[in-house]
């Protein structure tokens, strides 16, 4: 009889990691069933889907407060289903606030649950190591200084690094990218990632767009690369374009592609989250902008630990990329910070030997670390 893994990831870095991570347990594994939550990467990977993923892509308080009983409704039904038709283990990837109280369902059952990715206890809210400790079995951590706050706690972990070290070169081929592109060498380019949630694109499409403007004011000779990672959201962006009468813009918008994009650009306009390590890992310049409801903000700047909310920034343990946050993300400082990168060759080669360097320590060959943590739990089924 073939084993049967439940498995629920929240939005498209998780699907990433998920279908790397799919792969590679069924190399080890060809009997394994997969059925839980995912997007097209894991789907493609085999998944039965019992819900969209686009339902848990929702992110702050205010944005989880106006689902909050539909994602509960999810859960719920999730629960229910695994206790019926009992997999052999549970895995969590990230979406720590939707999956820790499913594993803590399932794991009093006897159900063993992974959780893939460490929630960010060292930026906020660590007071969340106790649910973990009592929710999950053995916890896969991607950052190096994850592990020391599970070992203290007493919970199970492994260092399996980051899967996109692992996909992504560590020298990307730009003059071919252009080429492909059909972009010329010495243009400027600049890609503008608003995010991958709906919710991220309306909080910042406008500024992005009026960001452009300002840019091709000081640059006319500028090109805008937009990889948007839905119908949805490109739509939203588009309808963004309409209100700011910015149709005419030299912007090309894609499906996708965005790893793309950035190879191809001189500087990186993104919005935080797992954008900001692809840009690192690919040796871009880049500046972290975003936008999110006031009342959300506001509770999450009293709960966080450090001063960064950039993956790179954090890593790195400094300021080595902008962040202009809230009410500082307007698009004349987005522009100038843009204009002041890109413009000097000097901080721009000191980020690409950074970068290198953080690329080098988050290649782990992540998928098969993972699953070689994972499958001995299948045997204890």
């Amino acid at each position: 009889m073939a084993h049967v893994i439940g498995i629920v990831a929240g939005e498209a870095s998780g699907d990433l990691l998920g279908g790397h991570l799919m792969a590679a347990l069924k190399e080890a594994r060809p009997d394994l069933k997969f059925v839980g939550i995912g997007g097209s990467k894991m789907q493609s990977a085999g998944m039965e889907v019992l819900f969209p993923m686009e339902k848990l892509a929702v992110r702050g308080y205010v944005e989880v407060l106006r689902h909050y009983f539909e994602i509960v409704g999810i859960r719920r039904k999730l629960r229910k289903h695994f206790l019926k038709n009992r997999p052999d283990l549970f895995i969590g990837i990230d979406a720590p606030d939707f999956n820790l109280d499913l594993e803590l369902s399932l794991k009093q059952q006897g159900i063993p649950t992974i959780h893939y990715a460490s929630p960010s206890i060292w930026a906020w809210r660590g007071e969340r190591i106790h649910k973990i400790k009592r929710a999950v079995t053995h916890m896969l951590a991607l950052f190096p200084h994850e592990p020391r706050l599970y070992q203290q706690a007493g919970v199970p972990v492994d260092y399996v690094g980051h899967p996109l070290a692992d996909m992504l070169p560590e020298y990307p081929k730009r003059a071919e990218m252009r080429e492909t592109m059909r972009i010329p060498l010495k243009a400027k380019v600049f890609a503008f990632l608003p995010g991958s949630r709906q919710s991220e694109v309306k909080h910042l499409a406008h500024t992005y767009i009026e960001t452009a403007k300002l840019i091709l004011q000081r640059l006319p000779e500028a090109r805008f690369l937009v990889p948007l990672a839905s119908r949805e959201t490109r739509g939203i962006f588009e309808q963004a374009l309409y209100d700011c009468e910015a149709q005419e813009l030299p912007m090309t918008l894609l499906f996708g592609h965005a790893q793309d994009a950035m190879v191809a650009a001189d500087g990186v306009l993104v919005a935080s989250g797992t954008a900001t390590l692809e840009a690192a890992l690919l040796k871009r310049p880049m500046v972290i902008a975003y936008r999110m409801p006031a009342f959300s903000w506001w509770l999450m700047k009293r709960k966080r630990y450090q001063p960064y909310v950039g993956l790179p920034n954090i890593l790195c343990g400094r300021f080595v990329v902008p962040e202009l946050i809230q009410e500082d993300a307007t698009p004349e400082n987005l522009t100038q910070a843009l204009l002041n990168l890109v413009n000097n060759a000097e901080a721009v080669a000191q980020l690409e030997e950074t970068f290198t360097g953080l690329h080098r320590q988050l290649c782990q060959n992540t998928a098969r670390k993972a699953a070689a943590a994972i499958l001995p739990y299948l045997g204890k089924t």
